[in-house]
């Protein structure tokens, strides 16, 4: 039987490598739509073939898609605060429907759009939100989800209205090896690891292992079907928890300062300023509008339609901290 060819975007970062891992595993052909330029520590020892290009170069997204049987999307621009919002939605969104659209006339079959839960609606009262809880674009908070939302609504139309065979993906917060970057959760794991988190908003995220999350990816491949939703997390905890699982992890028992959230706006407002001078803000506004809203997600509709099933938060956080030691993070 002849393998699977399969073009992977976002391959050299920290969730699309963990894909790309995945893939091979179950017997794929990868090709990598990758930058010129772009580091890629994350594919060495891989038996993946680079496609140079830009989700904002469609030749490139042409050449790219040409013989694939599928298109797993993960690439995109995750930052909470960026220079320049309209770059991230040319990457994030215009890019999201060129590569489709070029998928599709070339004939590939069956695809996956890694979105996020940042695209979904959550819960007033905090309880676990899924796939069906009402959102809408004016309670998504900042450009990066509002990049993501308008993405997965862009995805959702051309499988309505262009039989586009695409599902898609919805991972909470990733956490694990090869977080190259890192990510901004990755970021804070790594900060509260290695003693430089002093203080912290309480809030609460949904946090996932990288590797199940790509996990969850095949399975929506192999499984799910076209125009379906499938939230991939795991444990649900707020954030005062996490930290203490990254300290019992990391063997540094630290003593935080938990801030109001009134008390650290000025400090935004601060950091937005200087960020007008090229200095990127080490907080702002919408972080802290985020860390109001509990991100508490339920994956029974992935668990219960693909077979997804997610490890415990402590593994996670393990696999992360022993990654960023051994690179020196």
């Amino acid at each position: 039987m002849t393998e699977k060819l399969t073009l992977v975007t976002g391959a050299t970062g920290f969730v699309g490598s963990a894909v790309a891992r995945a893939l091979l595993s179950r017997g794929h052909r990868v090709r990598a739509l990758v930058r010129a330029g772009s580091d890629r520590a994350n594919l060495q020892g891989l038996d993946i073939a680079p496609a140079e290009g830009d989700l904002t170069d469609p030749a490139s997204l042409a050449r790219a898609v040409a013989g694939c049987d599928h298109v797993m999307h993960v690439a995109a621009d995750y930052r909470i605060w960026v220079p320049d919002p309209a770059a991230m939605l040319r990457a994030n969104v215009d890019g999201t429907t060129a590569l489709f659209r070029a998928a599709q006339a070339a004939g590939v079959g069956r695809m996956v759009y890694c979105s996020s839960v940042a695209a979904l609606g959550l819960t007033k009262d905090g309880t676990p939100a899924n796939e069906t809880t009402p959102v809408s674009e004016d309670a998504v908070v900042g450009i990066y989800k509002k990049s993501k939302y308008r993405a997965e609504q862009a995805v959702l139309r051309m499988v309505a209205d262009e039989g586009l065979q695409a599902m898609i993906v919805n991972p909470a917060a990733p956490i694990g090896p090869r977080d190259i970057k890192p990510t901004p959760t990755g970021r804070m794991i790594c900060d509260a690891a290695s003693g430089r988190m002093p203080a912290f908003v309480e809030t609460g995220l949904c946090v996932v292992h990288v590797d199940d999350v790509a996990e969850g990816h095949l399975l929506a491949l192999e499984h799910g079907t076209p125009g379906e939703r499938y939230i991939l997390g795991g444990e649900n905890l707020t954030l005062q928890q996490l930290l203490a699982v990254v300290d019992d992890v990391s063997g540094r028992r630290q003593k935080r300062v938990r801030l109001p959230r009134e008390a650290v706006w000025p400090v935004a407002l601060v950091c937005e300023a200087l960020a007008r001078f090229g200095i990127e803000p080490m907080v702002t506004r919408d972080h802290l509008r985020m860390a109001a809203k509990t991100m508490f997600f339920s994956s029974a509709k992935a668990e219960r339609a693909l077979g997804f099933r997610a490890r415990p938060a402590r593994d996670a956080v393990a696999d992360a901290v022993a990654w960023f030691r051994a690179h020196g993070k």
